[in-house]
């Protein structure tokens, strides 16, 4: 009877320690299921305002310290990525004082994202990428301008999640 009572503690003692890992697990599993949501809200919201050439939506997408990397020379924090997307929509409007057509929309999209996490607070997104200008009439079909590989490390600043490093010409 005494070996009965105490496999039966043991018993006990072990479920317990199961029930209270995979609760432990699950709130694990449930934050990083809402983190996901929210950092896939975070690249939409980036794709979004690079499409818009909405500047400031752009910049706030990152960290104060964030960096664009497409080539040998980043752009690094916010005021500098402002001021490259303020550029591009200048160039537009320049282009169109000059009587140049006026550009059809440009969408940004990814692909095939993988999203994994690093600890609690920082995460990396691999993906590939496409842009695309979209159709301007018959003498204007859809054209694919752009197609790559990103990789974009991000971090969670006063519970926001925000780009700290988007490359969309990695080396490996």
């Amino acid at each position: 009877m005494k070996k009965f009572a105490a496999g039966l503690l043991m018993g006990l003692i072990l479920t317990a320690g199961v029930v209270f890992t995979a609760s432990k697990s699950d709130n694990d599993v449930l934050r990083e299921v809402r983190d996901r949501t929210e950092i896939e809200d975070l690249m939409w919201r980036y794709a979004r305002a690079l499409d818009t050439n909405d500047a400031e939506a752009y910049a706030s997408a990152y960290a104060p310290d964030g960096q664009f990397i497409a080539g040998a020379t980043p752009t690094r924090g916010r005021e500098a990525l402002k001021k490259m997307i303020a550029d591009l929509r200048q160039r537009q409007v320049d282009a169109q004082t000059k009587g140049e057509p006026k550009r059809p929309p440009m969408y940004h999209m990814s692909a095939n994202e993988r999203i994994q996490f690093t600890d609690k607070d920082h995460a990396r997104i691999e993906a590939y990428y496409i842009t695309a200008i979209a159709a301007g009439g018959a003498a204007a079909p859809l054209r694919v301008v752009g197609v790559g590989r990103s990789v974009d490390d991000v971090v969670r600043l006063n519970g926001q999640w925000v780009i700290s490093s988007r490359n969309v010409s990695p080396q490996d």
